[in-house]
């Protein structure tokens, strides 16, 4: 089968796309992005029968492109989350990625990893769907735990679905928390877990969460991903609800979420399309 670059951040999407793909029969290039990536990529590798892993800083998409051409990969896939705010705090970008930095009005994500899959696929490498490997993690319609969300939790939820759909739609950002009807905070930058945490902050225990997927979702980036560790930030919030994209949201270590959320008396339901 050809071989297939993968693109990886941090957490546990990359490893879990790795493996995936091996078991698929697949030759895997991973370029992970030094500042991001996860230490444990090259133990899983060699684990998988010897993956190639190149570290590559955040800026050198030059060097990512010439690694995955050498390697005759005609495709990519990116996984694993890239702090934005990196590209405002010391990344040197080449110059192959100063001209993408050209071609964009903005710095939003969809706006920036759009032009980088127009310059990847001018080198002949397109790049496919984030979830290829990893349709089974999509999240499922309805109740995934133990409990579904009570009244004053539906109510919450609809609100935050109102808020949430537009700033995905604006690429603000995909997560709100919602208390009492009213918006505690919106995420940004920051990341899923940080707003959780922020909302739990301003709000108290008692808040609920929205995170959503983008009116018109590219499933070749910024896929919204939850896992284990956003049931612990919840937890440490006292957050008591959470929804989540049926079929447009990655649910990783699904069993282990569903059982943490369970554990912690956290509602978890997924929004129909």
């Amino acid at each position: 089968m050809s071989r297939i670059g993968l693109i990886a951040g941090n957490g546990r999407f990359p490893g879990l796309v790795l493996e995936a793909a091996r078991a698929l029969g697949r030759e895997v290039t991973v370029i992970a992005v030094r500042e991001e990536a996860s230490p444990e990529l090259e133990a899983l590798a060699a684990r998988l029968g010897g993956a190639d892993v190149h570290r590559v800083s955040l800026g050198q998409l030059g060097t990512c492109i010439s690694l995955l051409q050498a390697a005759g990969a005609s495709e990519a896939i990116m996984a694993g989350q890239v702090k934005h705010t990196r590209l405002f705090s010391g990344v040197v970008p080449d110059l192959t990625l100063l001209k993408v930095l050209g071609r964009v009005r903005s710095k939003n994500t969809d706006a920036l990893i759009s032009a980088v899959a127009d310059v990847l696929a001018e080198h002949g490498i397109t790049l496919v769907d984030s979830t290829t490997f990893l349709r089974p993690l999509l999240a499922g319609a309805g109740t995934l735990g133990r409990r579904a969300p009570a009244g004053d939790e539906r109510r919450d939820l609809e609100v935050g679905y109102r808020v949430a759909d537009v700033l995905a739609g604006l690429d603000i950002g995909q997560s709100v928390v919602v208390k009492d009807q009213a918006v505690v905070a919106v995420e940004a930058m920051e990341g899923t877990d940080e707003v959780i945490a922020r909302g739990g902050r301003l709000g108290g225990p008692g808040t609920r969460v929205v995170k959503v997927a983008k009116p018109n979702q590219d499933m070749r980036f910024d896929v919204p991903v939850v896992g284990v560790p956003t049931i612990e930030a919840m937890r440490a919030a006292g957050a008591t609800a959470i929804s989540i994209d049926a079929g447009r949201t990655l649910v990783l270590d699904g069993a282990a979420f569903v059982r943490a959320a369970d554990e912690a008396g956290i509602a978890v339901v997924g929004r129909e399309p």
